[in-house]
């Protein structure tokens, strides 16, 4: 058994905290089996770990359910509810990366994202954006580098709990789909403390 070479160009090794001003945490479902709704997250925090070989990197994300956000207030509240999301009990979902490997000319990050009090796994096909200077604020704390990410997977909202299974009158399938598809695009500042 050989050990595989990766190699990412421009990479920089270190710990980095992902930069939710330049960040997006989008989902898509499929609603009443004709459309799609969209929405996002807009306060997520967390920590990225490159290591010296790109493949023993990390990622912890804790995302606030709060800021749900799509594009109608009434719609946000109802997710917000015991019925879906259930913030008042659970106030934020988390991820922990447990392993990364290559995949074609990306990578799938293996990790576990814990949602309404139950954890299962969730692999994110993972695209590195790039590495380089950070041209912000000379007093901006992170000063130094940033690094661009986009990760894509998708989730049964069932397996957590989120939602019913109503049906769509007249033998149709769900009222709201059961897979929601995650979009993350994630811009992180390298930490100089």
């Amino acid at each position: 058994m050989t050990a595989e070479l990766v190699e990412v160009p421009g990479y920089v090794a270190g710990t980095w905290t992902i930069d939710p001003l330049h960040s997006d945490i989008g989902f898509t479902i499929r609603h009443l089996m004709v459309s799609k709704v969209r929405g996002r997250f807009g306060t997520v925090e967390g920590t990225i770990v490159t290591g010296d070989d790109p493949l023993d990197s990390s990622v912890t994300a804790t995302i606030d359910l709060a800021s749900i956000d799509t594009g109608i207030a009434k719609r946000d509240e109802h997710v917000r509810s015991a019925d879906y999301l259930d913030v008042a009990t659970y106030p934020t979902m988390s991820y922990r990366s447990t392993g990364l490997r290559p995949d074609g000319g990306d990578f799938v990050l293996d990790g576990e994202l814990t949602l309404r009090g139950l954890t299962r796994p969730v692999p994110l096909k993972l695209e590195i954006g790039g590495f380089g200077p950070d041209p912000f604020r000379e007093d901006d704390p992170f000063k130094g580098a940033r690094a661009g990410f986009t990760a894509t997977g998708e989730i049964s909202r069932l397996e957590f709990g989120v939602g019913d299974t109503t049906k769509v009158p007249g033998g149709g399938g769900l009222g709201l789909g059961e897979k929601v598809q995650i979009v993350l695009e994630i811009q992180a500042a390298l930490r100089t403390d």
